[in-house]
C-alpha cells in the first residue's frame, strides 16, 4: 500500500500545526487560570460540565464527559465541595452513587470563570477573522465526528 505523499505530507503539518496551536493556547489558559482566577483547567473543565448539566452528573458520567479517570474528578469534586461551589446529591435505589450538581454559587463562579476564558480565547484567536474561524471551526468538527464514528466503528 502506498501512501499518498502529497496528502500525507499535508495532513502530517496540519495535525503539528494544530498540536501546537492548542498545546501554546492550553499554556497560556493554565497561566491565566492560576495567576488570574485562582483555580486550574481541570477544575474549570468540571465546572463546565457540570454548569452544561443542571440536573447533575453521577461521577462515572463525570468522568466519562470529561474523558479522565474516576479518580482524577473525585479529587477535584471534594474540593468543589467544601468550597461551596458543588454539592453532592443522593441517588435514589443506589447507595453508593451520587450526582454532583453546581451550587447557586457554583454557579456565580462559573459564570465569571467563562466569560474570562471566553474573552481570553477571543484576545489570543483575535487575528482570525470571525468568517474564517467559523469555516476552520465546521472543518475541525467534521474531522472529529469523522473520528468517533470510526471508533464507534470499530466497536
Amino acid at each position: 500500500m502506498s501512501l499518498d505523499t502529497t496528502g500525507s505530507k499535508s495532513r502530517l503539518r496540519l495535525w503539528l500545526r494544530l498540536l501546537k496551536a492548542s498545546k501554546l493556547i492550553e499554556t497560556e489558559l493554565r497561566e491565566r487560570m492560576r495567576r488570574e482566577l485562582d483555580t486550574t483547567l481541570p477544575r474549570f473543565d468540571v465546572m463546565a460540565a457540570l454548569s452544561r448539566n443542571p440536573a447533575g452528573l453521577k461521577m462515572s458520567e463525570l468522568s466519562g464527559v470529561l474523558k479522565v479517570s474516576n479518580g482524577n474528578v473525585t479529587g477535584i469534586v471534594e474540593r468543589l465541595v467544601e468550597e461551596g461551589f458543588v454539592r453532592r446529591d443522593a441517588v435514589k435505589g443506589d447507595r453508593r452513587a451520587f450526582l454532583a450538581r453546581l451550587t447557586e454559587q457554583g454557579r456565580t463562579e462559573f459564570e465569571r470563570q467563562a466569560s474570562a476564558h471566553e474573552g481570553w480565547i477571543d484576545g489570543l484567536l483575535s487575528d482570525v477573522e470571525p468568517d474564517r474561524a467559523e469555516r476552520l471551526s465546521v472543518l475541525l468538527a467534521e474531522v472529529a465526528a469523522h473520528l468517533e464514528e470510526g471508533k464507534r466503528d470499530e466497536n
